[in-house]
């Protein structure tokens, strides 16, 4: 689609794609005031900030569910479409589940221009089709600002449910997706991003995660721990993931896969504020290992608010390599990053992250 005559999206809103959410801080406040549920039925809640919630309605079969949305973080509204649809799908399979139906989430400017809004509606609704994920109704109010996103129903094997928190000592931890989307497009909204490092951006951002986890459920991979790196970045998720487990995360930081275009954007200055928020949330957990040094811009990298980012896995050691091979036969990403350590080498706490 031809956007150089329209208004760009990204100068429509006052922050993009996944910087855009509620600081983490500030939702654990509230959240840990919600009394916890009781129903049985419920195997993941809000309680364990999971990417997703499982409710069991079967034996052998069980819903999961999520819903996510936010303003765009480009220019192109059937790219932004894309974006959006593969970020909510995403959930799902760090899940360890099968995205079946979805509910379209429109916010958008009364007077605002329909063939845009129609762009927008169009890309998500292909990578819905690519998913095998059937689009059956929605939602629409008017709002200044754009955003877009679905509610995602999925399903699961109770028995195969992917948790952010059962990491165990001995771990490998793999990534697989390079980070650094929220500096890039923050890059681009203030004009200071070149096109090579927002197309490499865009690629990660509309590459599914449904590969890695169909390789996952094929190759019946022992993963102890799972997670989406997305909004909180890969020190909240990790956070989540150490406090949730009781262990101490270890990340290799010189390891960690990065788009191109992510150290400069940092250098050029520009930092969403959803990374200081997430750095606000996380950085007490956070600890350099001893006669370890990790540069400002690197460290900075590790809060960055991921847009549709990609999973964090923890597995044994014995299992490891075969992932990673398995994963890079099919096309997906397979960083080693790190390990988990007992939590008795613990900093701080019930866990923590230590960077090396």
């Amino acid at each position: 689609m031809e956007t150089k005559d329209r208004v760009r999206l990204t100068q429509q809103v006052k922050a993009g794609g996944c910087a855009s959410k509620l600081p983490p801080g500030s939702l654990q406040q509230v959240l840990s005031r919600l009394p916890r549920q009781s129903d049985p039925k419920v195997l993941v809640g809000f309680d364990t900030s999971d990417d997703a919630g499982v409710y069991r309605i079967g034996e052998n079969l069980a819903l999961v569910q999520t819903v996510d949305f936010f303003t765009p973080m480009v220019d192109d509204p059937f790219t932004y479409g894309r974006i959006a649809a593969t970020n909510a799908l995403s959930d799902v399979y760090a899940m360890g589940g099968r995205p079946v139906t979805s509910l379209a989430l429109v916010c958008y400017p009364e007077h605002g221009d329909l063939e845009t809004l129609g762009q927008i509606m169009a890309g998500g609704l292909s990578v819905m089709r690519e998913a095998g994920c059937s689009v059956i109704g929605g939602h629409s109010v008017k709002d200044a600002e754009i955003k877009f996103g679905y509610s995602v129903t999925g399903l699961i094997d109770p028995a195969r449910v992917y948790t952010n928190t059962g990491a165990k000592p001995g771990d490998i931890l793999l990534l697989t997706k390079a980070i650094g989307t929220g500096v890039i497009t923050t890059a681009l909204k203030q004009g200071k991003a070149s096109e090579v490092w927002v197309d490499g951006a865009v690629r990660s951002m509309t590459t599914s995660n449904a590969k890695a986890a169909e390789v996952l459920a094929k190759g019946r991979f022992e993963v102890h721990a799972m997670t989406d790196v997305t909004g909180f970045g890969l020190m909240g998720h990790g956070r989540e993931m150490a406090l949730g487990s009781a262990v101490v995360l270890e990340i290799e930081t010189e390891h960690v896969p990065l788009l191109d275009g992510a150290l400069e954007a940092v250098r050029l200055g520009a930092i969403p504020g959803g990374l200081i928020a997430n750095r606000e949330f996380a950085e007490c957990v956070v600890y350099e290992a001893p006669n370890c040094h990790v540069s400002a811009e690197r460290k900075t990298l590790l809060f960055d608010p991921q847009t549709s980012g990609g999973l964090l896995i923890a597995i044994g050691p014995e299992r490891a390599e075969a992932l990673a091979d398995a994963l890079t036969a099919q096309g997906c990403g397979a960083w080693t990053i790190g390990r988990v350590l007992d939590r008795d080498r613990a900093l701080a706490g019930k866990g923590c992250i230590q960077l090396c």
